[in-house]
């Protein structure tokens, strides 16, 4: 009767660690999709962040992960695949001229920058992890706004 209670023990201890592996182990995709851009001029830079403190990143330098897509009749759309589930913001850059930086004037940028959580940005309105981040896990789909200052 001892052999069999250290055995079933051992099954469920060994079901119980393979349960949590799997759930670690598990990828997502995200999909993000930017429109009403100011012109099809140049390409869209999706940046991907998973740590906090690192938003704003102006150099892209602090990214998990970034892609670049084209732009259709003002539209871009990406798929970060592969994606261990977590919690995530975006930054998109129009990048307009396609430099790989943010352009800016005196002091404001003059490409447009969008934030995942933000339909606008300003002085009382500034991005970070905290306010741009979301739980990702399940594929998911978002759809970004593009502000120009």
């Amino acid at each position: 009767m001892r052999k069999i209670t250290h055995l079933t023990s051992f099954f469920f201890l060994l079901l119980l660690l393979t349960s949590f592996n799997n759930h670690a182990d598990k990828t997502v995709s995200l999909t993000i999709n930017v429109d009403n851009l100011r012109n099809s001029k140049g390409i869209v830079q999706f940046a991907l962040y998973n740590k906090n403190g690192i938003i704003p990143d102006e150099d892209f330098t602090k990214c998990y992960k970034i892609l670049k897509a084209n732009i259709v009749n003002k539209s871009s759309t990406i798929t970060f695949r592969n994606i261990p589930i977590g919690r995530y913001a975006i930054n998109i850059l129009h990048d307009e001229n396609n430099n790989g930086k943010i352009d800016k004037g005196f002091i404001l940028p003059i490409e447009g920058l969008g934030f995942s959580n933000f339909k606008t940005i300003g002085l009382s309105n500034k991005p970070s992890f905290a306010k741009a981040s979301f739980d990702l896990n399940t594929d998911k789909s978002i759809k970004v706004a593009i502000v120009y200052m």
